[in-house]
């Protein structure tokens, strides 16, 4: 009866969003929600209990980025400070196309997030455990996205170095974090502000930012 009340939640939040998500994926969605709820009473991944709210708070929130990073026609995209793998392993789901890595320092999270790529047979989506900061990937990433690791100063200044040339920084946030624009400017100053999106998410009423960086070298080596 709750897979029902899942489903059904999620088709309808997606449809208020507007976003096209395939029945097999919608499955793999509530699939991965029931694994956080199983994994949640031993590992306290999150703190959300409730499968209901989880469809809200988790997986739309998450989703609400999937149009913005599917207009960037990114190819590698890394999250940083995943957690139970939120952003990551929805746009992983929706976007098989896209290569998606997801990292944690903690490596109980780490395991569960290879355990929902095994189960759901994500061969999209890599995990890797420990400090962003001393991760080194070759290719590096298109888009690197964060929804709860830290201000964007550190954000910025702890995941430059796996930047693509070209690249962007998506920042995923409650209210609009003008004092963290203001840091940002001045502790990174060769990173540019690109813009800033009010993000939608079904029944939910607390505001939703999504911020966008690039540095400035990738302007310079577009025009």
């Amino acid at each position: 009866m709750i897979n029902l009340a899942l489903k059904a939640k999620l088709e309808t939040g997606l449809a208020e969003m507007r976003l096209q998500v395939t029945v097999e994926q919608q499955e793999q969605l509530i699939s991965y929600l029931l694994l956080i709820t199983k994994w949640n009473k031993v590992h306290n991944l999150t703190a959300v209990r409730d499968p209901l709210e989880m469809v809200t708070l988790h997986l739309l929130d998450s989703l609400s980025v999937l149009p913005y990073v599917q207009a960037l026609t990114a190819k590698r995209l890394l999250d940083v400070g995943a957690g139970a793998g939120l952003p990551s392993i929805p746009l992983a789901i929706c976007m098989p196309e896209l290569q998606v890595t997801a990292i944690d320092a903690v490596q109980k999270k780490a395991s569960f997030m290879r355990q929902v790529k095994g189960e759901l047979g994500l061969s999209n989506f890599h995990v890797e455990t420990g400090r962003v900061e001393v991760l080194i990937k070759e290719p590096k990433f298109d888009v690197i996205i964060s929804r709860a690791f830290s201000e964007m100063a550190l954000f910025v200044k702890l995941t430059k170095h796996l930047l693509a040339e070209g690249g962007q920084w998506m920042a995923m946030k409650g209210v609009s974090p003008e004092l963290e624009l203001a840091s940002l400017a001045i502790m990174e100053p060769e990173v540019d502000f690109i813009k800033t999106v009010r993000l939608k998410v079904a029944a939910l009423q607390a505001e939703r930012h999504l911020i966008f960086l690039r540095p400035r070298t990738s302007i310079l080596s577009i025009s």
